[in-house]
């Protein structure tokens, strides 16, 4: 469960790990609210689970080189894990406990994975539910196989979702959160140029776009995002929730 807000602590700079099957997932997901956070001075870590391997278009190289320029377009560093490759993960512990131990030695307050929910690729699915397990595990002090570093307790989990508008039954009994990321969207928009690569067949930044101005209307900004809470969350006060959609 996510710890109690801080009003103090609102605007203060974070630690945040977002997770993706492959080099573009977390851009085109989730790259304006991690672009709002490192405005704020958080540190961003974008990883990848795979190189894009059996993509299409774009070589594994080429993948790698725009998931760097991608994550420096919006003030990330970039990251690549080796459990599979490319249409190839698989949900089992040992890929989780490689995940763990990216969470132990980043020591994040926020972790962000695609939605659990399937859809266009199965490594999205795949990469939540390794994710969720990861972030269980990372915590547990005597467990082995996680890496060196000593164990470390996230604040909370979101999921993101790539390429449709959260309608998921995975995703339906979460708590949605919107985020206004118009003052970013400059930057955001840049980091998926970076993946041309993938833009040989379809214009996924107008898509994306397009989908950011609707979730804008909902809360009365011109682009929003939305993630999804893991967890119930919990707050010591209705005072510390500001900012509903609806204007009364």
């Amino acid at each position: 469960m996510p710890r109690s807000a801080d009003a103090s602590r609102a605007d203060a700079p974070l630690r945040i790990l977002a997770i993706g099957a492959h080099p573009d997932d977390v851009e085109f997901g989730c790259g304006g609210i991690l672009a709002v956070e490192t405005a704020r001075g958080s540190a961003v870590t974008i990883a990848a689970l795979t190189r894009g391997e059996s993509a299409t278009s774009g070589t594994p190289e080429t993948r790698r080189r725009e998931a760097e320029a991608g994550a420096a377009a919006i003030g990330a560093s970039a990251e690549f894990l080796e459990i599979g490759g490319d249409g190839r993960l698989e949900y089992r512990p040992e890929n989780a406990l490689v995940i763990a131990a990216v969470i132990r030695r980043l020591r994040p307050q926020i972790v962000l994975a695609p939605s659990p929910d399937e859809d266009q690729h199965p490594d999205h699915p795949k990469t939540a539910r390794l994710t969720r397990d990861a972030a269980r595990l990372a915590r547990y002090g005597g467990l082995t196989g996680a890496g060196p570093d000593p164990a470390h307790a996230i604040d909370a989990l979101y999921y993101y979702d790539i390429t449709g508008v959260g309608t998921g039954t995975a995703l339906a009994h979460l708590a949605k959160i919107l985020v206004d990321v118009s003052p970013v969207v400059g930057a955001w928009t840049a980091a998926m140029e970076c993946h041309a690569s993938q833009m040989a067949t379809r214009n996924y930044i107008d898509l994306m776009l397009a989908r950011s101005r609707a979730l804008g209307v909902a809360i009365g900004v011109e682009h929003a995002m939305a993630v999804w809470a893991n967890d119930p969350i919990r707050v010591d006060a209705l005072g510390d929730l500001r900012g509903t959609a609806r204007r009364f």
